[in-house]
C-alpha cells in the first residue's frame, strides 16, 4: 500500500493545500490534511504540533511546514511516525516531491578550487592565514599565493608554511623564476605558471606545476611542455588559457575543447579571472557557464581570484556552480530545478500564489495583524479589515493606520521594501524573512539569526498568542 502522508497546516493555508495535493495526482503516496488550529502555518512550531496533535491519524509520516522551528526529533519520538519538513510554500510540494524522488546529491563535486590572494606581497601573515581561513570557508581548496611584479615577497616562505600549518595546500604564482623557485623550495604545493622555457624549475622542487603556452595562442608550446613532463612522469596541471571578452574569449575556449581533443587524459586548470573580473556583469551566471563547460570537458582545477567588489563572492559561486554541475552530468539531468544557489538576483517561481488567491487568503482574516504577499501584479497588504494591493509602498501607507505606533510602522516599512524589491526583481518574498539571494550573500552570523529570531516583531508575537 503506498505511503500515508500527514499535512500539518493552518486555517488560512488549508483549502490551497488541498488544491495543491489534489492536483498532483498520483503521486506515490496517501494524504491527509490536518488543520493544527492557527492561523498562519508559517507560524507553527514543533511545541506547538506536541501539545495539539496527540495522534498520527494513522500516517506513516508527517509533513510539516519548512518554516517550522524547533525539535521535530521530540515529536516523532512521541507520535512514534518521522516528522519532516517540507518546502517553505506549499505550492513547492510537486516540485519538492519530484526532488525527493530524484535523490539529489549535492555533496559531491569534481573541481578543485585554487582561490588566489592577489595582494600576499603586502599582508603580513596572520592577514594571509585569515584570508585563506574564509576563502576555504566559501568552498577554496588551494590558496594561491599572488605575487606582484617588480614587489618584493621576503616573508613568501614564512607564507607558505604558516598556511600549510593551518592545514591548507598552497600554490605560488608568479611570473618571476626565482620567487617560484623559493616557494617551490619551502614546500609549495602548486607553481603557477611555467611554460617550455622555465620547465625546468619542476626538476629542481617536487611541487606540482602549472603548465600554459608561451603565448595563449601557441598551444603547440603547451603541448611540448606537457610531453616533456609526461616523459619523466611528473603529475602537471594544464592550462591553454581563456582571454577575455570580447577579445578572444571564443577562440581561447576553442584551445581548451582542442587540448582535451588531443590529450584525452591531461589534467586541466582553467583560469577564470580573466572573464569575471574584466566584465561588469554579475559573476554568478559566469560562473554557471564556465563551471558547465569545464563539466563537458573534464576539467578539474579552477583558479579565481576576488578583487573587484562585483566579484565578491566569486568562490561561493564556483563552489555552488561545481556541485550543480556534477550532480547535473551524474544524473544525466539538465541543470535545472536541482539547486536555487546561483539563483541571486531572480528565482524560476518567484510568485506562488496570484492576486485571486491572496484575496480568497485575506477574506478568511478575523485579526487586525498585517499579512504581506507579492504576487505579478503587485504588493498585498491585509487583515481584517481589508485588502490593498499596490507596486510602491508609499501608495498602500494610508491605509495602515499606524500613524501612532512606531515600532509596527517600522516594521511594515522594512517589511514592505522588502516586498518592493522581490516584486521588481522577481524574488520569492516571505514575510518576516529576509529575501534570500543565494551564494551571491554569506550566511548571518550566529548572534544576528539568534536576534532576528527573537524579535519578529508585533506580527509574529501576536499570531503566536492567538
Amino acid at each position: 500500500m503506498p505511503e500515508h502522508i500527514l499535512f500539518l497546516t493552518g486555517h488560512l493555508a488549508e483549502p490551497q493545500l488541498r488544491r495543491v495535493l489534489s492536483s498532483m495526482g498520483d503521486a506515490g503516496f496517501r494524504w491527509s490534511v490536518h488543520d493544527l488550529g492557527l492561523q498562519v502555518a508559517g507560524l507553527m512550531t514543533a511545541e506547538m504540533i506536541e501539545r495539539r496533535l496527540t495522534d498520527p491519524q494513522g500516517a506513516d509520516r508527517i509533513l510539516v511546514p519548512g518554516r517550522c522551528r524547533g525539535d521535530l526529533g521530540a515529536v516523532a519520538h512521541k507520535l512514534g511516525v518521522p516528522v519532516e519538513r517540507g518546502p517553505d510554500e506549499l505550492m513547492d510540494l510537486p516540485e519538492f516531491f519530484g526532488r525527493a524522488r530524484r535523490r539529489i546529491d549535492l555533496s559531491r563535486h569534481a573541481v578543485t578550487i585554487f582561490a588566489e590572494l592577489t595582494e600576499a606581497p603586502h599582508m603580513a601573515l596572520d592577514a594571509i592565514v585569515a584570508a585563506a581561513d574564509a576563502y576555504r570557508r566559501d568552498g577554496a581548496d588551494v590558496i594561491d599565493l599572488g605575487c606582484l611584479p617588480q614587489t618584493p615577497f621576503p616573508h613568501l616562505e614564512d607564507a607558505v608554511q604558516a598556511l600549510h600549518a593551518a592545514g591548507h595546500r598552497v600554490s605560488v604564482d608568479s611570473l618571476d623564476t626565482a620567487e617560484l623557485l623559493r616557494g617551490g623550495r619551502a614546500g609549495a604545493d602548486y607553481l603557477l605558471s611555467l611554460n617550455l622555457d622555465s620547465l625546468h624549475l619542476a626538476d629542481e622542487v617536487a611541487s606540482t606545476p602549472v603548465l600554459i603556452p608561451r603565448q595563449p595562442a601557441d598551444l603547440d608550446s603547451l603541448l611540448a611542455a606537457m610531453e616533456q613532463l609526461d616523459a619523466r612522469g611528473r603529475a602537471y596541471l594544464a592550462d591553454p588559457i581563456l582571454e577575455p571578452l570580447p577579445f578572444g574569449f571564443t577562440a581561447s575556449l576553442v584551445r581548451y575543447h582542442e587540448l582535451r581533443r588531443r590529450a584525452p587524459q591531461a589534467r586541466m586548470l582553467m583560469g577564470v579571472g580573466n572573464i569575471s573580473e574584466l566584465t561588469d556583469a554579475d559573476t554568478a551566471g559566469m560562473h554557471a557557464l564556465l563551471l558547465g563547460v569545464m563539466a563537458e570537458l573534464d576539467i578539474g582545477a579552477l583558479l579565481t581570484t576576488q578583487v573587484s567588489p562585483h566579484c565578491r563572492s566569486a568562490v561561493r559561486e564556483i563552489d555552488a556552480a561545481r556541485r550543480l554541475m556534477h550532480a547535473a552530468r551524474e544524473a544525466g539531468s539538465l541543470p535545472r530545478g536541482i539547486s536555487d544557489a546561483l539563483l541571486g538576483l531572480r528565482q524560476r517561481k518567484p510568485f506562488p500564489l496570484d492576486a485571486e488567491q491572496i484575496a480568497a487568503m485575506a477574506a478568511a482574516v478575523r485579526d487586525p495583524n498585517y499579512r504581506i504577499q507579492v504576487s505579478r501584479e503587485g504588493i498585498h497588504a491585509y487583515n481584517r479589515d481589508g485588502l490593498h494591493t499596490a507596486s510602491d509602498p508609499f501608495a498602500l501607507w494610508p491605509h495602515l493606520g499606524v500613524d501612532d505606533d512606531a515600532a509596527h510602522a517600522f516594521y511594515l516599512g522594512v517589511e514592505l521594501s522588502r516586498a518592493q524589491i522581490a516584486w521588481q526583481l522577481g524574488k520569492r518574498y516571505v514575510q518576516d524573512e529576509e529575501l534570500r539571494w543565494g551564494c551571491m550573500v554569506p550566511p548571518p552570523a550566529e548572534d544576528l539569526l539568534r536576534h532576528r529570531a527573537s524579535g519578529s516583531t508585533l506580527r509574529r508575537k501576536k499570531e503566536v498568542a492567538s
